[in-house]
């Protein structure tokens, strides 16, 4: 009988997977940094459960479908995602079609093609990015996402589908958008700043005319307004910090002297 593995025994085998496991998150999100993060839980979640591996599959497998699973509940949290359903819908209707040119122009540029990547559900984002970027097989796919094959087939179709909808829907994005100052993303990764009025001048004078002309950044940027004025007015003058939580605070004041 193989003796399972104990914690301190998984916890070495972890050290050798991290490099493998890191480009596997790499792939899958394109983003260095939550890629690292996601590895660092994966492990822990690995340690966490280290009951459940049997050692019947490889411990990279298991390892990759418990950082795939991670992903998924972090990547349900985003509001860009397409629905894919009304995707298939459009694609089941006869008279649904797209401007070929203008999906190939957008695919010409990394960054709009990952841009059309990012409003993908994350399951089948992941399909299309293993097997027509990376060359996997749908065999594979449907190893790593524990699904069955016909599943995966599924989902690879709907990614596509769903990818080429996507650059569609970006290309009338742009061309509504065409004469606006800045990007959204580039407007709306300063508007913290510029609420709060670090910006500095240049950078603050395009944000401005940027929500002039924008029609969709304006109510975020009013959203942002109210949301920090609402929590404003949480602020208790009368509170006053616990004795116990005091302590604390001043002696880690005192040791860090």
């Amino acid at each position: 009988m193989t003796e399972r593995p104990t914690v301190s025994g998984l916890s070495d085998d972890l050290g050798e997977h991290s490099g493998p496991l890191y480009r596997f998150a790499l792939t899958i999100t394109r983003d260095p940094h939550l890629a690292a993060d996601l590895v660092q839980d994966t492990f822990l979640r690995a340690l966490e459960r280290s009951d459940q591996y049997q050692g019947e599959a490889p411990l990279r497998a298991w390892l990759r479908q418990i950082l795939h699973n991670l992903a998924i509940d972090r990547a349900r949290r985003a509001a860009r995602e397409i629905v894919v359903e009304d995707v298939e819908a459009n694609w089941h209707d006869d008279a649904y079609t797209v401007d070929p040119a203008a999906v190939a122009q957008r695919t010409l540029t990394r960054e709009e093609l990952e841009d059309g990547l990012a409003r993908l559900p994350f399951i089948y984002r992941v399909v299309v990015i293993l097997h027509d970027v990376e060359g996997w097989t749908v065999r594979q796919i449907a190893e790593v996402q524990d699904i069955s094959l016909p599943a995966a087939k599924q989902r690879l179709r709907r990614g596509r589908m769903s990818l080429v909808s996507a650059l569609a829907e970006g290309h009338e994005r742009r061309r509504h958008l065409e004469g606006v100052p800045m990007r959204c993303w580039d407007a709306r990764q300063h508007v913290s700043d510029y609420l709060d009025g670090i910006l500095d001048e240049a950078t603050a004078h395009l944000v401005e005319a940027h929500l002039e002309v924008c029609p969709t950044c304006p109510p975020l940027y009013a959203a942002l307004v109210g949301a920090q004025q609402r929590l404003g007015a949480l602020r208790d003058p009368d509170a006053v910090i616990p004795p116990q939580l005091e302590q604390r605070i001043q002696s880690l004041l005192g040791a860090g002297r």
